[in-house]
Parts: structure tokens; sequence; C-alpha cells
């Protein structure tokens, strides 16, 4: 981990402070940034991120290795430390496009992000010196994904909810909290002798993803991209395959596993699993094994409001909660909307799903690679 130029330090210098003042409120703050190659810095990191109630998987270290070493970005991890020990975190990164523009993001391919910190002072020297690193790089504007909305002030975004369920300690009592005509649906792919297992590599799952995103006609995420995360994350990474009865695959998902959760985060589907209920099947098998491993939180994730997506999830009886993503605006008028519900993509989207699937896997890495 090394040092920054600190633009935001908190604390009285020791040689001013009264002579009752202790140690620890006189110790000034330092903000600094983890180095990709520091793997001692990185499992403190990671033991910060574990410990703090507001951190999220999406807080971890591997994300500046993984951005770095699939996309090219640029990672500005920042942390915040008094007397040696960690008090927050803020992982950013820089994503700059001819297409999509520059911004400093935190973080990018990330649902969630923003400042994970001890105190509101903590908090605040990130966030100063975040500004102060996309004011030096020229970027268009600071974006920050935060679960719950810190600057009343400042532009936001409420294009965007996240779905999370108490996962039951009973098996049974999970699938009756179902709502009765999705707890059919689950059923019905019981009853077709639809079959699940856990895939230790990314070929089987990258296959039913690109077909999925290649029919709604957005760009996919380079195979390599999912192996990653399963060699970085290890056990915290991984793969459920739903097959049918003969053996073909049919539904997919890459779910994610942090504290007491578990998070199913991309996934993907032929075009038979509708008919045979593999996707509603899918996401009950994934439930029932976290069930069985005593978890206690089904995060359903991200979606927009007003999609499939979104209703989907409404019709397993989760509820949605607004995030509040904020912004600092230095070269624009207003917040982006790089999201596939801008009016001005639609062009593009009708041509995508016009490609063939082997050059769409074959170009969409060029251009996904700016749209986190």
């Amino acid at each position: 981990m090394s040092a920054l130029p600190v633009s935001a330090t908190s604390g009285t210098p020791a040689a001013t402070a009264g002579p009752g003042a202790s140690a620890a409120s006189t110790a000034a703050r330092q903000v600094k940034r983890l180095a990709l190659d520091d793997t001692a810095g990185a499992a403190r990191w990671d033991a910060f991120v574990r410990a703090c109630p507001t951190a999220t998987f999406f807080h971890l270290s591997a994300w500046q290795r993984i951005i770095r070493r699939q996309f090219g970005h640029e990672g500005f991890f920042l942390y915040v430390e008094r007397e040696g020990r960690i008090e927050g975190v803020l992982p950013l990164a820089q994503n700059k496009s001819r297409l999509f523009g520059h911004a400093l993001v935190g973080l990018p391919f990330a649902v969630y992000g923003g400042v994970a910190a001890l105190d509101e002072d903590a908090a605040a020297a990130l966030e100063t010196e975040a500004q102060a690193i996309a004011r030096r790089l020229g970027a268009e504007h600071l974006e920050l994904r935060n679960v719950q909305r810190r600057h009343t002030d400042w532009p936001h975004q409420d294009l965007y909810v996240t779905f999370r369920k108490e996962i039951l300690a009973d098996e049974e009592a999970n699938m009756l909290a179902i709502p009765r005509k999705q707890r059919a649906m689950v059923r019905k792919g019981i009853k077709n002798n639809l079959r699940a297992e856990i895939d230790r590599d990314a070929g089987r799952f990258f296959a039913l993803y690109a077909d999925n995103v290649h029919r709604h006609g957005t760009p996919a995420m380079p195979k390599r991209y999912f192996q990653a995360l399963m060699d970085e994350f290890g056990d915290d990474a991984e793969v459920l395959i739903v097959s049918s009865e003969q053996g073909e695959p049919l539904s997919g998902v890459l779910s994610f596993y942090f504290r007491d959760e578990v998070l199913p985060y991309y996934a993907g589907d032929a075009v038979a699993a509708r008919d045979l209920a593999a996707n509603d099947f899918k996401y009950w098998e994934l439930m029932r094994r976290a069930c069985a491993r005593g978890l206690k939180v089904f995060d359903y994730g991200r979606s927009k409001q007003g999609t499939g997506s979104y209703s989907f999830k409404k019709n397993w009886g989760f509820e949605p909660t607004p995030l509040h993503y904020e912004y600092q605006l230095y070269q624009r008028d207003a917040v982006p909307q790089n999201n596939p519900s801008n009016a001005k993509y639609q062009l593009m989207i009708k041509a995508w799903r016009k490609l063939p699937i082997s050059v769409a896997n074959w170009l969409g890495p060029f251009i996904v690679r700016s749209l986190g």
C-alpha cells in the first residue's frame, strides 16, 4: 500500500493538541492507494471489508486485478488509515472511452460501490480524495454506486433498484414463501426432471450467457472474464447449470458468496429454458442450496425499473429497494445514460441482434469493456 498526495486528512496535529487529548484523537488520517501487486496490503484490505457492516462483495480487492487485467482499466483503490488501522475503503476505476465518455467509477461492473467506512470523517476523506483524482485525470464525471443516499445535493440517478430477501431456515418454508403462481413454475421445473450441478469452469455457462445477451441485443463479456472471476474468488464464485432430463444445458447462473449472502449475478439461458421452467427451477435450486448451507440473505441483484427482470423478481415476492448512484459532474451537464433503456441505443440493439453470434462474441469485448 502506498501513500497518495493526500488532499483529505482529519484530526488535530499532535504538536498543537491540548494536554488532555488522547493519542487516538490527535492522530491524522492518511488516504492511501492499494498497489495492484501488494498482496499483504490486499489481505489487510479484505479483512476490513469482511468485517465492515457497510461493505459489499464488490469492495473486495480482487476486483482491482480483474478490472485491470480483463479490461485494461486503471484502478484507484483508496483506503484511509490512522495509526496503522484501516478505517475505510473506496474502490474506484477509470473508464475511458470515445463512445461512452471518461469517468471515474466506484465501481465498474459492480452494482454496489461507494465508500465503506467506520465513520463519517473517514468516508468524507475518501470522497474528497476521489474528487481530486477525478479532476486530475480530466474525467467528465465521478460516479459512486451507493446503496444508501449520502449527498442530497449531488446529482443522482434512481434508475436502478435491488432485491434482497431473508432465506428462511427451513427449505419448505422458503418454497411456501414464493407467491403461488411463481411457486407453480418452480414445481413445473421439478416435474420436468430438470437437474442442477456445479461447474468448475465457465465453458457451459458462457455459451448460455452469450446466447441470452445476443437475443437481447447487447454485447457479451468475454469468456475469460468469467473464468477470471472463478479463479480470483475461488469458492466465493460458483456456476450452477440446469440441464434437461436428456442432459442438454438450459440455464446457468454465476453467483457470488459474501458473508451470509448469496448473490446470483450473471445469468443466461437457452430458448428452450422458458417452456421447461428452467429459469424458475434454477433460482429455486440456488435458494435451496443456500438454505442448506445456512446462508441468511438471497440478493437477487439490480434491475432497471419497468423491465422484465424487475417484474420477474417481484413475482418471487421480493420487494425493490432503490439504489442511489451519486455523481460529481466536471465536463458534462447531466448524469450519463449509458444503458439499453436510452432511446439513442435502440438502433444499435436491433442491429446487434442480427449479427451472427460468432461475430458478436468476437466484437463484444471491445465494446463492453467501456460499459461497466
